[in-house]
């Protein structure tokens, strides 16, 4: 049976792109288009997903997070980055966190399918700084890998963090005891190497979750 491809972003003009890339390069599969994360893990889990073309920030994700979730619960599913961001560490970071793709939103519509053509064939495919073609290998990230190793509810007790929130404020964004979010304040500094908040949110922005995702308990 022919999977389907999943295409998660907000805009609905990026869709309407990525799908025409899509049909090129998958002709005979079911597409569905999303508009957030949430809907777009409902579909993981519904099952027989070929490809996951995933948008980095849209109205309920904020940045690498949704993609280190979902790499996490989803191994198996091909996701390809279709981001606004320019950096080259989001890409990096992105190659690192287990992403098959990275394609800018700015590609051409050639470059878009060359490089869904590439994953179909199981290789990745990542940028340079804007000439299309594929990066060289890069060394680990380390501080990606140490913000992988962290809970979804660090992480998101780590995002109320960098938005400037307290512990008392974080409690009650959570709905949990104010002595919960110390307590998992003390393991996100264990994991991350750091002593204080400054250093925990100048690695945090590594993953670029400045904005909480939705709500974990």
């Amino acid at each position: 049976m022919t999977g389907r491809i999943v295409i998660a972003d907000d805009h609905p003009l990026m869709r309407a792109a990525v799908r025409a890339s899509v049909e090129k390069v998958w002709p005979d599969s079911e597409i569905v288009e999303v508009a957030d994360a949430a809907s777009a893990r409902r579909e993981a889990e519904a099952g027989n997903v070929e490809l996951l073309s995933l948008d980095l920030h849209m109205t309920d994700s904020a940045g690498l997070q949704t993609l280190l979730d979902l790499r996490r619960d989803f191994p198996a599913m091909p996701i390809v980055i279709v981001s606004a961001s320019e950096e080259p560490r989001v890409r990096r970071s992105a190659k690192e966190l287990g992403a098959s793709a990275f394609i800018p939103k700015t590609a051409s519509l050639p470059v878009m399918r060359e490089a869904l053509a590439a994953v179909r064939e199981g290789d990745i495919w990542f940028p340079d700084d804007g000439t299309g073609a594929e990066v060289e290998e890069t060394a680990p990230d380390d501080d990606v890998a140490r913000l992988a190793r962290l809970t979804p509810a660090q992480r998101r007790i780590l995002a109320l963090v960098a938005q400037g929130l307290l512990n008392k404020q974080i409690a009650h964004e959570m709905q949990i005891s104010e002595a919960t979010v110390k307590a998992h304040m003390t393991a996100i500094f264990r994991r991350l190497g750091v002593v204080n908040r400054t250093q925990a949110v100048l690695i945090a922005k590594q993953l670029d979750i400045a904005a909480p995702p939705a709500a974990e308990h």
